[in-house]
């Protein structure tokens, strides 16, 4: 929700709706569980996904963007309302746009991530989850995940959201437990229309 210094509030009329418009008539910009599956699968059929090694900040990407990882220590699934929710589909819609906004159009890297968070949101409240709860369970494992010394960084990880996040003790770390990561070849050819 969104609220104003002079309006403490939410402004619930800013706010995207979290429930299905009644009836059958959807307006452009709802998403829903459907076509976030489609976008999913159309990801992971481009990409390889690694959950082998330790990855700062839960999740990345490798340089060629051939290959999202997803720290070892992520679980795979969390419980909300009595339902097991899958993670990683979401991570992979958060990287993928990270890693396509920095590749692709030259984004820094804090910029690229605020978009990818949207896309992130959408795609959790497209399978009808609460996002803070959604949240709330990544935030801890952010902690955690952080914590933890690393043992297993793969060699091919792309640096820049450390680098551009001024994170140097953090590259420090990561360096010197660096291993082999893993040479996956493209699944598929990028091509941009017009170039």
């Amino acid at each position: 929700m969104y609220e104003s210094r002079k309006h403490r509030q939410p402004q619930r009329s800013l706010a995207l709706p979290t429930r299905k418009p009644a009836g059958d008539h959807r307006p452009d910009w709802w998403i829903d569980r459907w076509m976030m599956d489609q976008a999913v699968r159309s990801i992971r059929a481009r990409i390889h996904l690694e959950r082998r090694y330790d990855i700062p900040y839960l999740a990345g990407y490798s340089r060629d963007g051939h290959v999202i990882f997803i720290d070892r220590h992520m679980p795979k699934r969390f419980v909300w309302r009595r339902q097991s929710i899958a993670t990683d589909p979401f991570l992979i819609v958060h990287e993928a746009v990270e890693k396509s906004l920095i590749q692709l159009l030259g984004l820094h890297y804090l910029h690229a991530h605020q978009i990818a968070l949207r896309a992130e949101q959408a795609a959790v409240r497209a399978a009808g989850i609460e996002w803070q709860a959604y949240d709330d369970f990544m935030q801890q494992y952010i902690k955690v995940i952080g914590d933890e010394s690393l043992k297993r960084v793969p060699d091919n990880l792309d640096l820049t959201p450390y680098r551009d996040s001024h994170d140097a003790a953090e590259l420090r770390r990561m360096r010197r437990t660096m291993v082999p990561g893993p040479k996956r070849p493209a699944k598929h050819k990028v091509h941009i229309a017009g170039l």
